[in-house]
Parts: C-alpha cells; sequence; structure tokens
C-alpha cells in the first residue's frame, strides 16, 4: 500500500535551543527499510518542504525505495517560526533547529539530502553532531556561498522598500518569494545571518555533489568534489530550479544512499 505523502500527515514542531519552533513531517519511517536510516530533506532559501521536495517527487520517490523521510522547513520558512533577526539565522542555530528535529522524531542517526542554502545548514549540523550523519548528498551548491557575492543594502531595499536591484539575481531570488507571501523581514534576517557560510563536511562523511550542467550557483562544486575526494553528477540541460525535479538527481542520491 503506497503511503500517503503530505496530505493526511500532521505538520509537527520541534522547539530548538532559542525557543524557535520548527516544522517538518514523518513519511514511511515504519515502513522503510529498517537497515538504512531515515532521510533528512533540507531545503533552500525562500522556499519550503512541501515545495522543494513533495511536489518535485523526492518524498515519492524516497518511500519507494523504502527509506523513511524526515522533511523540515528551516526557520524563517514554510510553517516554521520566523524570527527577523540577523543572529537568529546563524549557522550554529539552523543546524540545531536540524538536530532538535532529529532529536524529536527519536532518529539516532540519518542520511541528508540538502540543496542550495540548505547545504549551509546540513554543514552546520554535521559540525554540531557529526556522528548523527551517515551520508550527505550536496544539491545545488559549491563553495561560494552565493549571499556573500551580494550587496546587502540592494537586498535590503528590494525587500523592505520595493527598490529595484541592479543585480539581477537578486532580482529572481527576491520577487518571486516577495510574490509568493513570503515574510520580508525573515528573509533579510536569513540572508545576512546565512552570508558567507562555509560549506564543510567531515572527511569521514561520504559525500555526493550534484549540480545541474547550467546551474551557475553551485560553480566549483566539481573542483570541490575532487578536493574532497568526494562523487560528482552533473544534471544535463538543468538550470538552479528544474535540477530538483530530474529524475536522474533522484536517482543518483538514491543509490548513493544505499
Amino acid at each position: 500500500m503506497r503511503q500517503p505523502v503530505a496530505g493526511d500527515l500532521p505538520t509537527l514542531h520541534a522547539e530548538s535551543a532559542d525557543g524557535v519552533l520548527i516544522a517538518y513531517r514523518v513519511h514511511g519511517v515504519a515502513e522503510a527499510d529498517e537497515q538504512l536510516p531515515p532521510v533528512l530533506l533540507v531545503h533552500g532559501f525562500a522556499s519550503n518542504a512541501a515545495v522543494t521536495w513533495e511536489g518535485t517527487g523526492w518524498v515519492r520517490a524516497l518511500l519507494d525505495a523504502h527509506r523513511g523521510v524526515i522533511s523540515v522547513d528551516l526557520r524563517g520558512h514554510g510553517d516554521s517560526d520566523k524570527p527577523i533577526e540577523a543572529d537568529a539565522y546563524a549557522p550554529e542555530r539552523l543546524g540545531g533547529d536540524l538536530l532538535a528535529v532529529l532529536d524529536s522524531v527519536g532518529a539516532g542517526d540519518v542520511d541528508v539530502v540538502g540543496y542550495s542554502m540548505g547545504n549551509r545548514v546540513v554543514a552546520a549540523l554535521t559540525e554540531l553532531a557529526p556522528e548523527r550523519v551517515r551520508r550527505v548528498v550536496i544539491g545545488g551548491a559549491g563553495p561560494t556561498e552565493l549571499f556573500a557575492t551580494w550587496d546587502l543594502d540592494e537586498a535590503r531595499a528590494l525587500l523592505l522598500r520595493d527598490e529595484p536591484a541592479r543585480n539581477p539575481v537578486i532580482e529572481q531570488v527576491l520577487r518571486p518569494a516577495i510574490a509568493a507571501g513570503a515574510d520580508r523581514e525573515a528573509l533579510l534576517a536569513c540572508i545576512e545571518g546565512v552570508s558567507g557560510a562555509p560549506l564543510l563536511i567531515p572527511g569521514d562523511i561520504p559525500a555526493l555533489f550534484v549540480a545541474g550542467e547550467q546551474d551557475p550557483v553551485p560553480v566549483g562544486a566539481r573542483e570541490l568534489a575532487l578536493e574532497w575526494g568526494a562523487d560528482y553528477v552533473s544534471i544535463p540541460g538543468r538550470d538552479h530550479v528544474s535540477t530538483l525535479t530530474s529524475r536522474a538527481f533522484k536517482s543518483a542520491a538514491i543509490e548513493f544512499l544505499a
């Protein structure tokens, strides 16, 4: 029998160390292969678990592969609390949110799939509790943190005063988020708090890099994978958004995490 992906599942909340409530859902863990840990899915900036992982078929693909799934809304996003102070989005706090979710679920360890900014949060988790992470898939991210390349005054002016940004990437990222009703102050705080966050995974945790062939965001990912001795998969013809829907991405991740 197929398990429900989202509609019939409750949204649960874990309380992080600073009192922020983090929304998450647990999919199919009771029916999963007991020999493998659940897969923690960590979305990127200005998105949420439903859009990134449920709407693109990731949760269904993992359930069909007999993997349990934990999907999380990062703070400032989705059904999680949305503080508006930049300090609330320091990488160690974001990593702590994931740890709070794992503790709430009762998961001893997990495999992790991160996308875009979510990989900075995954990196913080592996720094806080490396023993809780078995394997990591790094999707749509490379050594350069995107916000560190932005003029933060431009992002602030666009989010708070609707002033156009000279940088087209800022426009391309923030305008759709605003149109979708995102909390502007929370997004700004997230940008300020995450800007420059490193992508560092302990060397004893196996990692797979996946990047769309036409995606400029993970520039340098192939070289970083080579430096780490990690696996690397390029998805032909895909950009930063369309890489998520790729069957090849899902297949590569499921095979790597087996």
